[in-house]
């Protein structure tokens, strides 16, 4: 345990993060199935974002937020990840206590304009299907970047709220989290301050973060089933259903995982459900959002045949 001498007090100045195994045997297996992972992730979210921008038909609002969002499943799985290849091929699983904090904050900060643009795109969905002749003008480029924008302040408000509120907290030993990055509910377990504030304030981020973006996507998609329901077509309904079921699909993981992870903080304990949670949330998700938006949406498999093979798209 690595401490400073302060007075009669001990600080931890860094962190032992446990991982995913303590056998040695399995390091290098984990190695290559994490590796694995990442490059298909990156790649995989890179080809969609490419296909976006070389696709003039994509050059759409839901399309925008969708290209925003592979950018930011490329930065989730890359603020864990690479760290945890690196102790994989290490006996070394410290981390300092600030490049902790630093991991926190980016985790929090990608997360939450993840959470947001999920909500904007439900927004979107809404006016496209509900409000198709205002369509347009209600989600101009103008009001598409003031969206994204919003989300990106909204968001980093709250990861440098919380992360300033940890830094706050002391840390006397023990330093050993039993986890593969930091994260709010191991580090309250390890303070020895009080954790009352920290936890006022992960309950406001949830309400405003979580509990009410998951409303309005709610509230939207109920319009959005009702609107659908009254086409008379069954092929029409089908395709309306098509393009916001890849959506939900994505949302259910995202919102599934979140309540897991930060509504157990009264759990003392920390357990391997932990993180099973942590790698669907950081690592499954993030590979598997490009397949679900490109397995049924025969535009972006289109536009992903032609940047693969040269091709021009058609004029």
């Amino acid at each position: 345990m690595d401490l400073d001498a302060s007075g009669n007090d001990s600080v931890v100045t860094e962190f032992v993060l446990l991982g995913l195994t303590k056998t040695p045997a399995l390091r290098p297996i984990l190695f290559v199935i994490f590796l694995l992972a990442y490059v298909a992730t990156v790649g995989g979210n890179f080809s969609i974002l490419a296909a976006i921008l070389a696709e003039p038909k994509l050059h759409t609002p839901m399309y925008f937020f969708l290209g925003n969002l592979s950018l930011l499943d490329v930065g989730c799985i890359s603020v864990t990840v690479p760290a945890m290849l690196g102790h994989f091929m290490s006996n070394n699983r410290s981390i300092l206590y600030r490049s902790c904090l630093s991991q926190l904050f980016f985790f929090h900060l990608l997360a939450g304009v993840d959470c947001f643009l999920l909500t904007v795109m439900a927004y979107d969905r809404y006016l496209a299907i509900c409000q198709p002749l205002t369509y347009s003008t209600r989600m101009s480029w103008g009001i598409q970047r003031a969206l994204a924008g919003m989300s990106c302040v909204f968001s980093f408000t709250n990861a440098l709220t919380q992360t300033v509120a940890v830094s706050t907290l002391k840390f006397c030993g023990p330093n050993v989290i039993n986890h593969f990055y930091c994260d709010l509910p191991q580090l309250f377990q390890l303070s020895c301050s009080s954790i009352q504030l920290n936890e006022q304030l992960l309950f406001v981020a949830a309400a405003f973060m979580g509990v009410a973006p998951l409303v309005l996507i709610t509230v939207s998609y109920g319009h959005v089933a009702a609107a659908v329901l009254r086409i008379r077509s069954a092929e029409g309904r089908k395709k309306a259903f098509s393009t916001c079921g890849s959506h939900l699909t994505v949302v259910g993981i995202f919102y599934g995982t979140g309540v897991f992870s930060y509504m157990r903080l009264g759990s003392v304990e920390a357990s391997d459900k932990d993180k099973g949670i942590g790698i669907l949330n950081t690592v499954i998700s993030p590979m598997l959002n490009p397949v679900i938006y490109s397995l049924r949406n025969p535009d972006v498999q289109g536009a992903l045949r032609r940047v693969f093979t040269g091709r021009q798209p058609p004029t």
